[in-house]
């Protein structure tokens, strides 16, 4: 009986060591302090601006931070051999680089309908019409196009960004990192959506 339990701890063990060996973990603090960089350079941002939204993430960084290491440490007492590696986060490739210059580029063009209300961000990191009657009717083309191409640059940017890491399946935690951060860094009077799909005012 008792090898039979040795035998069923030591395959539990074996079945650990193998999940955690090819288990590299998101890391989403390296990743919001990338998408931080890039939305404030896209949107013009100054750093004294956003002061208050760091201060309210700390914390919450903190205490993952904290869990991240707790569960590390964990894994390596009880298996010495296994490693939850945390890679170095790329967020400076050619592809992005070109992509982050269009965006910013476009940004002065758009800067007017997020000011108006009549665009905002949606849930899945995009941008959408908010509120077609604040276009004015000769514009309407314009705006469609400019928001075509901002969604078309976003969401190569996330994908490229997960390409540049070597972890394409990255990509939907990128998008939500990405979601959160252009929510924070919008500014007051902006609109965007939340987590239900519903338009919410800044």
């Amino acid at each position: 009986m008792k090898v039979l339990r040795i035998g069923s701890m030591l395959a539990t063990l074996l079945f650990l060591a193998a999940c955690v060996t090819i288990n590299i973990y998101f890391p989403a603090a390296q990743a919001e302090e990338a998408a931080e960089r890039i939305v404030d350079d896209i949107l013009g941002k100054q750093k004294q601006q956003e002061e208050q939204n760091k201060d309210e993430k700390k914390s919450s960084s903190l205490n993952q931070s904290l869990f991240q290491t707790i569960a590390s440490g964990t894994l390596e007492f009880l298996i010495p051999s296994a490693q939850a590696a945390q890679p170095d986060f790329n967020a400076s490739s050619p592809a992005i680089r070109k992509l982050q210059a269009s965006m910013k580029s476009r940004n002065s063009a758009l800067t007017p309908y997020y000011n108006s209300g009549a665009v905002g961000f949606t849930r899945d990191a995009m941008i959408a019409v908010h509120d077609a009657a604040a276009i004015p009717l000769k514009d309407r083309n314009k705006v469609q196009g400019l928001i075509s191409s901002e969604n078309s640059d976003r969401s190569a940017l996330y994908r490229a960004i997960a390409d540049a890491n070597g972890h394409p399946e990255w990509e939907p935690e990128i998008r939500a990192t990405f979601a959160r951060t252009w929510v924070e860094k919008a500014s007051r009077g902006w609109w965007y959506q939340n987590a239900s799909g519903g338009w919410v005012q800044k």
